[in-house]
């Protein structure tokens, strides 16, 4: 049992260092003007069952409740970047459950159709800490950690909000923040 923790925790930390060296990757790509969103047809209920399930386990890790709403009327098969799209929504989702000691993190998916297009809203809250009214700014900088002191015990590069914001970007979006100190966030995008 001894050498399976310690299994377990080499295995923790590698992917913590694989998260690291991808963040790092990401943003350098980003940076030198070497990221594309490479548009494909998916299926876009596979998309949110596999996040639920990844992020899911780190919620009951830490006995948070993870509560996802996908509108229904929204069609299965979508044509965008999901590699991208994927990735925004496991960043938010990972920060909720990262940030919030109790309660829940929710991830809500609303949507317009119009003609052969969906306009997306997604919107993902959390029951955490929050963020003081004066630092939501700083969560957009890159390699910049609200509160480090606060917050050391929590891991992270203070990359992943600047390397989501940038995707939006490039997919035409903005990524916006409404947060109350101590009660949690919402962190939402078209």
């Amino acid at each position: 049992p001894r050498i399976k923790e310690y299994a377990m925790d080499i295995q923790t930390a590698g992917q913590s260092l694989l998260s690291l060296i991808n963040d790092i990757l990401d943003f350098s790509r980003i940076e030198s003007g070497k990221m594309e969103i490479v548009p494909v047809e998916y299926d876009f209920s596979s998309v949110i069952h596999d996040i639920a399930n990844m992020i899911g386990t780190k919620a009951r890790e830490k006995n948070l409740d993870l509560q996802v709403s996908v509108d229904s009327s929204l069609p299965s098969r979508l044509y965008g970047d999901e590699v991208r799209i994927r990735q925004i929504l496991i960043n938010l989702l990972n920060n909720g459950v990262k940030y919030t000691e109790k309660g829940s993190v929710q991830l809500d998916v609303k949507g317009t159709v119009q003609g052969d297009s969906v306009l997306l809203d997604f919107s993902v809250k959390d029951t955490g800490i929050g963020i003081k009214e004066e630092d939501i700014q700083k969560l957009f900088v890159e390699f910049e950690r609200i509160e480090e002191q606060r917050n050391r015990h929590i891991e992270g590069t203070g990359l992943g909000i600047n390397i989501t914001t940038q995707l939006l970007e490039l997919m035409g979006s903005h990524l916006s923040v409404e947060s109350v100190y101590g009660n949690g966030s919402r962190f939402f995008f078209t």
